[in-house]
C-alpha cells in the first residue's frame, strides 16, 4: 500500500469505500502492532478502535520494556529470552521512545547477615538474565556496596542494607509507543486507522465466512468489507469472539494491576528499584519519572466492569506498605498524587492459581469463520505477537490471490518507527535548534522524535503555545495543539491522559488546568461553548471518581480553576 494519512475523516471515508484484506479490531499495542505488520507486508489493512488508541491496558502498564526477572523464577526462560530480544529491537526501532534504565535490587539482611540461599539464588538469577539476553544492552550486572546503593536510593535503610545488585533494562511511555506504531502503519504503509469506531457486528456469507465488519462511528453505521478479521482487543477479546460465535467459551482471565505516583523528592531514586513486598512472594517497581516516581504493580484477580477498573484503598495501601517496608520514606495516602489501574488480558488456565503465576505468553486462535484472536502477552513482545498473528491470517485465512501480492514473512524486526528518523541529530544539536532552549528540545525529541521540529515550529510561532500546558509539568501548550492536528486526539481526556501523561503524573493539577486546555483545543476540534464545558465536566468527573476510589484527600478543583 502507498503511504497514507493519519486523519480520522479520511479514514472513515476509506473504511466505507475500500475492501480490505484484513480489519484489525483494537487500538492497543497488540492491535496497532498487527496493523503495522500486516500493512508492511502489503496487505490492505484497516484498524478500528472503540475508544482511543491505548486507552485500555496499553496506557496503564508499568512503562517497562524488559524481560522480567520473575519469569526466570517461574522457569519460563524462553519468554525471557524472547522478551529481551524484542527489547533490543525496540531500542533500535524506537530510540526516541525506548530508553535504557538502570535497576537496583537492594539486598536486605538481619544484623548484617543475608540468607546465603537467597544470596546464591539472586546471583544466579542475575547471571542467567545477562546470559538470556540482558547483555545485549551492552552492560553486565554488578554487585554494588550499600553506600553505592544508597547513593542511588537514599531512603533505603542503612542498618539493613547489604551489598546489592545493579542491572539494566529499558522503559517507554506505553501510550506514545502505541501511537507511534499506529502512525507508522498509516503514514508509511497506508493502513486506514481510526479511533472512536465501535464494532457492532460481523457479516458472513453463505459459507459462514466473515466478509464484513459492521461499525458505529459518529452516529452512523458503516459496513467495512474485508477478507479477514484480527481480534486484538485484549481483555475485551471474548466480546468480539461472541459476535462471531455466541457459544464460544471464555478465554480471558483479567488481572488488575495498579500504580501510584508520588513526588520524586519523597523517594529521591535516580534509578529504578525492585523491592520485595513483605509477607508476599512478589516485588514491585519504583521508577523515577521526572519530578515524580511511580510504584507498582499489584496483581489480583478482577471480576468488575472491564471499562473502568479502579484503585481500591487496599490496592493503594498494598503499594504504600511495600515501599515503607523497604525504605524509611514513611509514605502515606497524602503523598499520592495520582493512581492508575489496568487489566492484563491473561489467558485463562484450568488451574485456579494466582494470576501472578499465570504465563505471560501469548496465544493465537482461529475460528472457522476467519476471525483470528490474539490474547495474552506483554508490552515488550507486542511485535512478535503481531507477527505470529499475521502469519496465521496469511497461512490459513486469506486466499491465494491475496498471497500473490503479500510478503509471507514479517518485515518489522528492524523497521524503524515513525519519529525515529532525525531523533539522534536533533538531540545532538539541541543547543542550536530552537530559541526555546535545549531542555525543551530534548523533552520534545524524547516524546516525538524527529517530528519534534513540527511541535517546536508551532510553539515558536506563538509564545502563548510555548507556555506549560499544566503548571508543574514539562508539557507545552503546543503539544496539545499538535495532538489534535496530527495525532487524532478527539477529547480532552485524549490530550491529558495519553498524548501527554498529565493525569498519571499530577491528576489534580491536570483537572485544575482542564478548562484552560479545553479552551485551547476547542477551535481545533470545532467545539462550541456547550461541548467545551461538557469535555471539562467529563474529565473532572473522571478524576474525581479516580480520587474517590482510594479515598484520597479531596481537592477543591472549582476554586483552582476559578469556576
Amino acid at each position: 500500500m502507498l503511504p497514507g494519512a493519519f486523519d480520522r475523516s479520511d479514514a472513515l471515508r476509506r473504511l466505507a469505500d475500500t475492501r480490505f484484506d484484513v480489519v484489525v479490531v483494537g487500538g492497543g499495542i497488540t492491535g496497532v502492532g498487527c496493523a503495522l505488520d500486516a500493512a508492511s507486508r502489503g496487505l490492505r489493512t484497516a484498524l478500528v478502535e472503540r475508544d482511543d488508541f491505548a486507552s485500555g491496558t496499553s496506557s496503564k502498564s508499568s512503562k517497562l520494556v524488559h524481560g522480567g526477572l520473575r519469569y526466570l523464577q517461574q522457569g519460563d526462560i524462553r519468554l525471557v529470552y524472547e522478551a529481551l530480544l524484542e527489547r533490543q529491537r525496540l531500542r533500535h526501532n524506537a530510540p526516541h521512545l525506548v530508553k535504557t534504565l538502570p535497576f537496583l535490587i537492594p539486598i536486605f539482611g538481619s544484623r548484617g547477615v543475608v540468607n546465603k540461599k537467597l544470596a546464591r539464588a539472586m546471583g544466579s538469577a542475575m547471571w542467567m538474565y545477562d546470559l538470556t539476553g540482558g547483555v545485549r544492552i551492552g552492560k553486565l550486572h554488578k554487585r554494588i556496596s550499600p553506600r553505592e546503593a544508597r547513593a542511588h536510593f537514599p531512603v533505603l535503610p542503612e542498618e539493613r542494607l547489604l551489598p546489592s545488585y545493579l542491572y539494566y533494562d529499558a522503559r517507554a511511555d506505553d501510550a506514545r509507543l502505541s501511537l507511534a506504531v499506529a502512525r507508522t502503519a498509516a503514514l508509511e504503509f497506508g493502513a486506514v486507522v481510526a479511533n472512536r469506531v465501535e464494532v457492532s457486528g460481523l457479516t458472513k456469507d453463505d459459507q459462514d465466512r466473515v466478509v464484513a465488519v459492521e461499525v458505529e462511528a459518529d452516529g452512523q453505521t458503516l459496513t467495512v468489507r474485508t477478507d479477514s478479521v484480527i481480534n486484538a482487543t485484549g481483555v475485551w477479546a471474548d466480546d468480539i469472539r461472541a459476535l462471531d460465535d455466541p457459544t464460544a467459551d471464555a478465554t480471558i482471565r483479567p488481572a488488575k494491576g495498579i500504580h501510584i505516583t508520588v513526588p520524586w523528592h519523597r523517594l529521591r531514586n535516580d534509578i529504578a528499584a525492585v523491592i520485595p513486598v513483605p509477607a508476599d512472594k512478589r516485588s514491585v517497581f519504583v521508577v523515577p519519572w521526572g519530578d515524580f516516581s511511580f510504584v507498582g504493580t499489584t496483581d489480583t484477580d478482577y471480576d468488575g466492569p472491564l471499562d473502568d477498573p479502579q484503585c481500591t484503598p487496599q490496592d493503594v495501601q498494598y503499594l504504600l506498605d511495600a515501599v515503607n517496608g523497604s525504605t524509611t520514606a514513611a509514605l502515606t495516602v497524602d503523598d499520592v498524587v495520582a493512581t492508575w489501574a489496568g487489566l492484563r488480558p491473561l489467558v485463562a488456565s484450568a488451574s485456579p492459581g494466582r494470576t501472578a503465576d499465570l504465563s505471560r505468553r501469548h496465544k493465537v486462535q482461529r475460528s472457522p469463520s476467519g476471525v483470528v484472536t490474539i490474547t495474552g502477552g506483554k508490552l515488550t513482545t507486542y511485535r512478535e505477537m503481531a507477527a505470529d498473528t499475521v502469519d496465521e491470517v496469511l497461512e490459513h485465512v486469506l486466499e491465494a490471490r491475496v498471497l500473490e501480492r503479500a510478503q509471507r514473512h514479517s518485515r518489522t524486526r528492524r523497521l524503524r518507527l515513525h519519529g525515529a528518523a532525525g531523533y539522534e541529530e536533533l538531540v545532538e544539536d539541541a543547543d542550536g535548534v530552537s530559541p526555546l532552549g535545549a531542555e525543551i528540545v530534548v523533552h520534545l525529541a524524547d516524546r516525538h522524535g524527529g517530528e519534534a521540529r513540527t511541535v517546536l515550529a508551532i510553539a515558536e510561532r506563538d509564545p502563548d503555545l510555548a507556555r506549560p500546558l499544566v503548571d508543574g509539568l514539562p508539557y507545552l501548550r503546543a503539544e496539545a495543539v499538535y495532538a489534535v492536528r496530527y495525532e487524532m486526539a478527539r477529547t480532552l481526556d485524549d490530550v491529558l491522559s495519553r498524548r501527554t501523561r498529565a493525569r498519571l503524573l499530577a491528576r489534580d493539577d491536570s483537572a485544575a488546568a482542564a478548562a484552560d486546555v479545553a479552551a485551547l483545543i476547542a477551535p481545533e476540534l470545532g467545539w462550541d461553548a456547550a461541548e467545551t464545558a461538557r469535555q471539562v465536566e467529563r474529565y473532572r468527573a473522571a478524576v474525581a471518581d479516580e480520587r474517590r476510589a482510594p479515598d484520597l484527600p479531596e481537592v477543591a478543583l472549582d476554586a483552582a480553576v476559578g469556576a
